[in-house]
């Protein structure tokens, strides 16, 4: 009630782009209004926000990294209830739309700022480490900000690639849980041949950050890479629930109440009878399509030479994961 009767002046802004252009980098200012954090994509908030005058006009709001920094610390904001990884196409997208559905949630789908400030080059002089994790830090908890005094849960769905920056992600956070969602790496490469993502194409996220060398995607095949990126992430969900306690391994099931129930039990949610049922409801559409009916994939003939070692880490994570598995909530 206090948000309301005192709105903080940020109420209605939010951090929204690196411009990394300047020198030193900065950042520009998003005006929200009313508009809920719950898009299927953050993206999708930022389209609808765009034509706003304060928005669409010939000046932007900016600051600076230390600026975003001490703003945050002045606005009422919900700690990270859980930050989820997944390996792409794998559900992600369904449980985030599920998690929004109870307006107390705050959810927050793929965030390019937050991406943004990941991926800075290290050290590259003009954003130092220590810097660059304490604008990561502010830019969560300025997008957590209690607006309405009635949110109680943030829920975090990272880009594909951002299991690579688990270490600083768990130091940052350390007492956050840390989901883990994966599936087949024959279904999620044929998902991928439909809409492939930035993580799916050779050279839109540079080679290093995968670990790869240069020369390894020289007229490489698409598919072939993208089984080379699933080795990688299923590699880095190993270790993660090898030496971290506080996660889960979640494999993707069509039914995503399944994947829900497992989440609610392992986040210690409670929702009530008329959110469990929308959630049902939701259940039975397309995760990134809301309006579309969601149809199974048909299953590939046969799994490709190229997909064994990823299909090896994924049963190695399979048992990993009967071994950490919770009994199902009825």
């Amino acid at each position: 009630m206090s948000n309301l009767l005192h709105p903080h002046p940020l109420r209605h802004w939010i951090p929204d782009k690196l411009l990394s252009a300047n020198t030193p980098p900065a950042c520009r200012w998003l005006y929200l209004a009313d508009q809920p954090l719950n898009a299927p994509f953050f993206e999708d908030t930022r389209q609808r926000c765009l034509n706003h005058p304060y928005n669409s006009g010939p000046l932007s709001v900016v600051s600076s990294l230390d600026g975003l920094i001490d703003f945050a610390q002045t606005v009422p904001s919900v700690a990270p209830s859980a930050f989820i990884f997944h390996v792409s196409r794998c559900g992600s997208t369904l449980l985030a739309q599920l998690l929004s559905l109870d307006e107390r949630h705050i959810v927050l789908s793929e965030v390019p700022l937050l991406d943004a400030l990941l991926r800075l080059p290290p050290n590259a002089g003009a954003v130092p480490v220590h810097q660059q994790e304490q604008a990561f830090r502010a830019t969560l908890q300025l997008l957590s900000h209690q607006r309405t005094g009635r949110e109680t849960h943030v829920f975090i769905k990272t880009d594909s690639w951002h299991s690579l920056a688990y270490e600083t992600i768990r130091r940052l956070y350390p007492d956050t849980p840390f989901v883990l969602l994966y599936r087949s790496p024959d279904a999620v490469v044929r998902s991928q041949r439909n809409r492939r993502g930035m993580h799916a194409i050779p050279g839109l996220l540079s080679p290093e950050h995968f670990g790869f060398a240069p020369d390894q995607l020289a007229g490489i095949d698409l598919d072939v890479y993208m089984a080379t990126v699933l080795e990688r992430y299923f590699e880095i969900f190993l270790a993660i629930a090898d030496r971290d306690t506080n996660c889960t391994l979640v494999n993707y099931d069509a039914d995503g109440m399944v994947m829900m129930r497992h989440l609610i039990q392992f986040l210690k949610l409670k929702p009530d009878e008329i959110h469990y049922r929308a959630m049902e409801q939701r259940c039975d559409y397309h995760g990134k399509y809301p309006n579309q009916t969601f149809l199974q994939e048909p299953a590939a003939p046969a799994t490709p030479h190229y997909l064994q070692p990823a299909l090896k880490l994924y049963r190695q994570l399979e048992e990993r994961r009967q071994q950490l598995s919770i009994s199902p909530v009825n």
